[in-house]
Order: C-alpha cells, then sequence, then structure tokens
C-alpha cells in the first residue's frame, strides 16, 4: 500500500520556511507544497535530491548503454557514481 504523502500548505511555508525546512530534512521523503488545497510544488532533502539524481544518471546511462555503449562500460560508470555517496 502506498504511503500517504506528507503535505504542508503554501501559507505555513510562508509563515515559518525553518520549520518547513526542519519537516523535510525530518520526513527524510517528499513534501508537497500545496495551494488552495492542490498540490504545486514539492520540497526534498539535499541528500534525497542528490540521490535522486544519481539513480537518474544511473537510468540513463544503462538506457544509453542498451543502444551506444559497451555494457561493461556503462555499468563501471553506474559503480563510479554509486561509490561517490
Amino acid at each position: 500500500m502506498a504511503r500517504a504523502l506528507n503535505t504542508i500548505p503554501l501559507s505555513e511555508l510562508q509563515q515559518d520556511a525553518s520549520a518547513a525546512l526542519k519537516r523535510v530534512q525530518k520526513s527524510r521523503g517528499p513534501v508537497v507544497v500545496t495551494r488552495g488545497g492542490k498540490a504545486a510544488a514539492v520540497l526534498l532533502s539535499l541528500d534525497a535530491y542528490k540521490k535522486g539524481e544519481q539513480e537518474r544518471e544511473i537510468l540513463r546511462l544503462l538506457a544509453l548503454g542498451e543502444k551506444e555503449f559497451d555494457l561493461d562500460d556503462v555499468l563501471a560508470e553506474a559503480d563510479e557514481l554509486l561509490s561517490k555517496k
């Protein structure tokens, strides 16, 4: 079962950005900012953002690897990216 989204109204973010940042860091996941009751943006901790970027880069390399590159080279680059954690 999917977990419930952690949300924060835009007005709360505007009133106390510091508390909102603490909430993002504590949640270890995305915090959805709502405006008028509808999702408007997503806040992520820096660690979560970096991890997502690394995962997207690995997927990009793997996708390219299937078409243009030697799979061993692509996997070596993926290992290098993962070791930078």
